[in-house]
């Protein structure tokens, strides 16, 4: 337990439709995400994945089944705001999470909820934007900035708080290829260089490229789990659950890097398994 910063256990999400019908969003799902993994949930609008992400959070509780951070219990009221500290959450749409009309004092909004100083507040602030890379748009306004760059202060946001873990629920979803490109980038520099924990959800299959691991989730359940390579490879699967196989560019040079020698005219999927 004490290398696993989330712990799902046997969880069951039920709620009722319009027709007064019960919805199974999440079916019976385990989970263990260790504390430093980058870990992504891939599945198509209505697979469970941004329900399990509210699960992770606190957002909203099991019908059956318990779900852990770092330990608590996140059906325990009393730890409902350890639970958000220790997992932060970035949504979709950056909008909703911007709330004050000068960057820096977005930033600082949830470290001055905690009660933090103001000299640590500052602090705070500074070291989350630099992170981020928005440094010099401190004193902007967030509607002046593009899509891209309200994410990325969101991310600075939920950083403030300093979370060991990030769940960004589709945080490229409403974003141009520019403002995507920018997004994940910060994920990776969170993983890779300030140790957080990411739970990244998305549809985009390239996005999940870099992952420690993958897991894809289809009617509430996790159909498909393993390394970006190991799930790639099962091309016709991944078709059949609808989604879009990438082009693995990126995934190619990741190989390469690891010194695995690969021909240079690989452009699918289909293509890297035939020599992998």
């Amino acid at each position: 337990m004490k290398d696993t910063i989330i712990k799902i256990e046997n969880v069951v999400y039920e709620y009722p439709s319009n027709e007064d019908e019960i919805v199974t969003a999440v079916n019976n799902v385990s989970l263990d995400i260790k504390k430093g993994e980058f870990l992504v949930i891939l599945g198509h609008n209505g697979s469970g994945k941004s329900t399990l992400a509210k699960l992770m959070n606190s957002l909203i509780l099991p019908t059956k089944g318990k779900v852990y951070v770092d330990g608590m219990d996140t059906s325990d009221e009393e730890k409902i705001w350890d639970i958000r500290q220790t997992a932060g959450m970035v949504f979709q749409n950056p909008d909703n999470q911007l709330v004050a009309t000068i960057v820096e004092e977005d930033v600082a909004f949830g470290p001055e909820n905690q009660g933090i100083e103001p000299s640590e507040i500052r602090k705070r602030v500074d070291e989350a934007l630099e992170v981020v890379e928005m440094t010099e748009y401190k004193t902007h306004g967030p509607h002046l900035l593009s899509g891209g760059q309200k994410q990325r202060i969101a991310i600075a946001g939920v950083l403030a708080m300093r979370p060991e873990c990030i769940i960004l629920d589709e945080p490229t979803a409403m974003l141009d290829p520019s403002g995507r490109k920018e997004v994940i980038s910060t994920i990776k520099k969170l993983n890779k260089e300030e140790n957080k924990t990411i739970v990244h959800i998305t549809h985009y299959m390239d996005e999940a490229v870099e992952a420690d691991r993958i897991i894809v989730m289809e009617q509430g359940q996790i159909v498909l789990e393993g390394t970006p390579k190991e799930v790639f490879s099962q091309v016709k699967k991944i078709k059949e659950l609808g989604l879009d196989v990438p082009q693995v560019t990126e995934l190619v040079h990741k190989l390469r890097e690891e010194g695995i020698n690969l021909p240079s005219d690989i452009l699918t999927v289909e293509e890297l398994v035939n020599v992998i």
